[in-house]
């Protein structure tokens, strides 16, 4: 062995990890995390909370926290940062992105104008679900109609025939209601005037226990 060679022993600062030098790794592992938050945030329906976040990107807490931080700066449009149309917000204990409040107008006529044809018949299911058991979650939703439903809540939601009625502070679950665009289209003053469910039911009550009208 030559003088110039280097035994395995020997580590020198030049050391790389996936084709990066030790030094560079950090940094680019915390730059994955900011892209790995935008793209579950973007396609959550629900709060997500740090901790939820952390288990599926398998990064620690506080580096959560501190790209949460760093993206609510970025839409913001802090730091020289372009102000997005959507924001990062905070509620019931959990991570959202939702539409800035200064363009609600607009994505409402967008939604509204780009949507005229009939709703789906599991999107009626869905609607008439959530008149007769509101305020409801999707998880409770779900449930009841026994298939996933986060496609057929969105498509309701952007329609503006339901709304985020609350947050529930200890599952982080968003409840559900209906709208008055809805009463209108149904041409009813009231939630009130819907035509009793029980009969048309198989048993008289499955999946609608309860306040069953």
């Amino acid at each position: 062995m030559t003088d110039d060679a280097v035994t395995d022993d020997t580590v020198t600062d030049d050391t790389t990890v996936n084709g990066l030098t030790e030094p560079d790794a950090p940094a680019a592992a915390t730059h994955d995390i900011h892209r790995a938050l935008e793209a579950i945030l973007m396609v959550s329906d629900e709060p997500q909370s740090l901790v939820s976040l952390a288990t599926a990107l398998g990064s620690p807490v506080a580096a959560v926290r501190q790209a949460i931080d760093t993206l609510v700066a970025d839409f913001d449009g802090e730091n020289g940062a372009i102000r997005r149309g959507f924001e990062l917000r905070e509620v019931g204990g959990g991570w959202r992105i939702y539409v800035r409040e200064d363009y609600d107008a607009v994505v409402a006529d967008f939604v509204l104008s780009q949507n005229p044809s009939r709703l789906s018949q599991a999107a009626l299911e869905t609607l008439a679900v959530i008149a007769y058991k509101q305020p409801i979650s999707r998880g409770s939703i779900a449930s009841i109609r026994a298939v996933n439903v986060d496609s057929v809540v969105r498509t309701l939601a952007g329609r503006g025939l339901i709304t985020e009625l609350f947050t529930d502070s200890e599952t982080g679950a968003i409840n559900y209601g209906t709208t008055d665009l809805l009463l209108t289209q149904l041409g009813i003053n009231s939630i009130d005037e819907l035509p009793h469910i029980s009969p048309l039911l198989a048993d008289g009550a499955e999946g609608f226990d309860g306040d069953v009208k």
